[in-house]
């Protein structure tokens, strides 16, 4: 401003000296480099004819100093020309910013081209200044007090400058004391409860809690106000706060003073305004009545549930006003819930955003909100976990805006974050139970973007050969009926896997058919047809077990499978009939999920109901039955509680034990066995389901902190058996990750219960075993992995368990 000044000035006094006003025949201007010369001409009060005089070269002078493109101006008289010379302001042309963790350069460089900073732009060294000032301001804000910012512009040839911003941020400020003073009523530890802001570090250090940031402790403050006001303290205020910082700027150190006031009650309680429902409904939604303490607490909840019942009629702009009338000597307040509905809208179009691969049509299926109808806001919110559970999309975000120019009209825009539905994989995996597990899968849970499964795979493991392929169209008719069909030959080696010495092969093939009864119901039916094949291998052993050179025979391993009886030679082999079976399978399911998340819920439940039977003319004439629950809550934003129980049941209604003899003997621990088991676990004999579709239990995925396939009746090699009634329970505790949040990842604390059971008869309490631990999953590209790390609540003898338990990679 004073150069501005003083070149007024001079242009002031040398034009009174020489007085020459002179008519303009020309305009040059002079020395401009990158800026054009109709921009300056857009910009000066001057044109060719006019007359040039003191008071008109002060406004060219003045007009274009406010562009900010140039450091000096100067008009000159050539003749009947005016030369107008100037200097242009550098260009930058890079910005280069470093030390800066807190904030990220994607979030700076917005910032500084909002105030013109950014490549390309004229540079301002008044602005670099402001920039360094507003720098400071937003460390602050974040509790970073020891906070430097040193600027610098490095002069370039051709007028340009390089601009650089040296950032040291220094550590975080620490909160050393929280002080309230001004509270009778209730201790600053009641107070500070629901505080974000603590001085100590506690358990949940890793989360900063302790740190100082001026949103958390205005979000504070709100949370103070709020206890008072819900429990009638209307006049209670914050009389001011004030925040100090140490010498070192490493503690900070708050005070807030608070006034109480006085406890109100409600004399009565008024609704008025245009009542587009009846008077009688609406009152039963406020949850506050007249005699009670005031609750701004119970005030907005009244208000949230009139608005949610006028906006699921088409009120979506409803406003519900509260108006207290204050009866300071009585301590009472009236209050008026006044309602002003506004216009009735209906939806004018749904647009779908961010779909780039699902079809239009996929996500039109699961809306529940349509075109041209009334506007219903529950229809939107449960579209919105319709398309949540789909797994297609990590996030689903549904807007509501008006159209322009009307009062009735509005559209909804729903905005999606697709995610990977299909994968191409060729890798590998590891379990405790499989060990290394080779795999190849062809995926696809989207294909083409129509929403159909398809999916083949291959998988090899120590223990299991899986090959499969299967197809499910979730919309096989409009109503939303779907229908599946699958196909897969599977090699199973029982004696690997925890159980009694005997291998499988499968080949299995069926078809399914889906239909939703409600929003949340569905049933299931499918019909499958398989041929299993048992296999009970030889084994080397010495003729003479005393003699280390006895020779060699083949026999039968010394476990086997209950039920099958070894013939008088000892073999133990099954006839080609009983290890060469035909299944026919008939099963259904009805499942009631009302789960806000496909992967990881907060809120709502789960609850599947399954039967399965072989059907008459199979080898083997069985039934199951299966039903799990879950049931989840959630603690606040970030946290989760859910119940879990799982009751299995199976028992065969043919004659095949008749047929086999079996009669039941004494249990007793073989003397062989390599561990000692407890006496009411060993059975010798088998009766109800097959032996080979026993409910087994254990497991990374089961009942953690016990190896996989373990628990339940055991043979007298104390090795398990699996059993016909199988139980399960337990809980958990889903918390924030300690170092930051991962889509698809979840971290719990656990509590396990269960066992499995000869049958439902043979169920004893005292016979539950139960762990408890922590537990990680993370849904990665290449399948789920899970880390168990687990301990026993209460364990038996015999009982094989692990601390650590892992998985990772497909498994199919």
């Amino acid at each position: 401003m004073k150069r501005l000044f003083l070149l007024l000035l001079l242009i002031a006094v040398f034009s009174a000296a020489h007085g020459e006003n002179f008519q303009i025949s020309d305009i040059r201007v002079e020395g401009l480099q990158r800026i054009s010369e109709g921009t300056v001409f857009s910009f000066i009060p001057v044109e060719v004819g006019d007359t040039l005089t003191s008071s008109l070269s002060r406004s060219t002078i003045r007009d274009l100093y406010r562009t900010g493109f140039f450091d000096d101006i100067s008009l000159k008289r050539d003749g009947e020309v005016l030369v107008i010379s100037v200097t242009e302001r550098p260009a930058i042309t890079r910005i280069q910013i470093e030390g800066n963790r807190q904030i990220s350069d994607d979030d700076l460089m917005p910032a500084l081209a909002s105030i013109g900073i950014a490549e390309g732009e004229i540079f301002n060294e008044m602005e670099l200044e402001r920039v360094r000032h507003e720098l400071i301001q937003q460390y602050f804000s974040r509790g970073h007090y020891a906070v430097r910012v040193e600027t610098n512009a490095e002069r370039l040839e051709r007028n340009r400058v390089r601009l650089s911003i040296d950032i040291h941020e220094g550590s975080q400020a620490r909160i050393r004391h929280i002080n309230i003073v001004g509270n009778e009523t209730y201790s600053e530890s009641e107070l500070r409860e629901d505080f974000e802001s603590h001085t100590t570090r506690g358990l949940m250090f890793w989360r900063g809690r302790n740190q100082y940031t001026r949103e958390k402790l205005s979000g504070d403050m709100e949370v103070l106000r709020s206890f008072y006001l819900d429990r009638g303290y209307m006049d209670f205020s914050i009389e001011s706060t004030q925040v100090s910082v140490s010498p070192d700027r490493q503690d900070i150190f708050v005070t807030a003073n608070i006034r109480e006031g006085e406890v109100y009650t409600v004399s009565d309680i008024q609704v008025t305004g245009e009542l587009v429902l009846d008077e009688e409904m609406l009152r039963r939604l406020i949850t506050l009545e007249a005699g009670e303490t005031f609750s701004r607490r119970k005030i907005e909840q009244s208000i949230d549930n009139i608005t949610a019942v006028l906006a699921n009629i088409g009120y979506a702009f409803a406003d519900v006003n509260p108006v207290p009338s204050i009866d300071r000597e009585s301590r009472e307040a009236e209050i008026n819930f006044y309602i002003d509905p506004g216009h009735r809208v209906y939806v004018r179009r749904i647009e779908f955003r961010g779909n780039t691969n699902t079809k239009d049509e996929v996500l039109r299926r699961e809306m529940r909100q349509f075109e041209g109808a009334w506007f219903s806001q529950s229809a939107v919110d449960r579209s919105r976990i319709r398309l949540q559970r789909l797994g297609f999309f990590d996030n689903v975000n549904i807007e509501t805006p008006k159209v322009e120019g009307s009062d009735d009209e509005i559209d909804i825009i729903v905005n999606v974050e697709e995610v990977p539905s299909g994968s191409f994989q060729i890798g590998l995996g590891y379990s405790q139970l499989q060990g290394v597990i080779a795999s190849m899968s062809i995926e696809q849970n989207n294909f083409l973007g129509t929403g159909r499964q398809v999916g083949l795979n291959l998988s090899r493991s120590s223990i299991l050969t899986q090959v499969g392929v299967n197809y499910t169209n979730p919309y096989y008719t409009d109503d939303g009926v779907s229908r599946g069909f699958f196909a897969r030959y599977t090699e199973f080696d029982q004696g690997r896997a925890n159980i009694s010495a005997f291998n499988t092969s499968q080949a299995a093939g069926g078809v399914n058919f889906g239909f939703p009864v409600t929003e949340i119901d569905f049933f299931r039916l499918g019909a499958s047809a398989s041929r299993v094949e048992i296999n009970m291998p030889r084994q080397l052993v010495p003729v003479d077990p005393d003699d280390p050179d006895s020779p060699l025979e083949m026999r039968m391993p010394a476990t086997r499978p209950l039920g099958i009886t070894l013939d008088e030679d000892g073999d133990g082999f099954l006839s080609r009939s009983e290890r060469r079976l035909t299944l026919y399978r008939l099963d259904g399911t009805w499942s009631r999920d009302s789960r806000n998340h496909f992967l990881n819920p907060t809120r709502g439940s789960l609850h599947r109901l399954g039967a399965e039977v072989s059907l008459p003319g199979s080898s083997r004439e069985f039934y199951k039955l299966n039903y799990r629950f879950r049931r989840y809550w959630p603690i606040g934003n970030r946290m989760a509680f859910s119940l879990h129980g799982d009751v299995a049941y199976g028992d065969a209604y043919d004659d095949w034990d008749e047929r086999l003899d079996i009669e039941e003997i004494e249990p007793e621990r073989h003397p062989n066995a390599r561990v000692q088991c407890q006496e009411d676990e060993i059975v010798t004999s088998d009766r109800g389901l097959p032996f080979y579709e026993h409910f087994f239990g254990g497991g990374v995925r089961d009942i953690r902190g016990f190896n996989d396939n373990t628990l339940g009746p055991k043979d007298e090699f104390c090795q398990a058996v699996g059993g016909d009634f199988k139980v399960t329970g337990g809980l958990e505790l889903a918390f924030p990750l300690p170092f930051g949040d991962a889509g698809g990842t979840r971290l719990a604390w656990f509590v396990d219960v269960g066992n499995v059971y000869r049958d439902f008869d043979d169920f004893d309490a005292d016979r539950l075993r139960a762990s408890t631990g922590l537990s990680l999953s993370w849904q990665a590209p290449v399948g789920p992995i899970i880390i168990n790390v687990a301990t026993p609540l209460k364990q038996r003898d015999g009982d094989d368990t692990q601390v650590l338990q892992f998985a990772f990679g497909r498994t199919f």
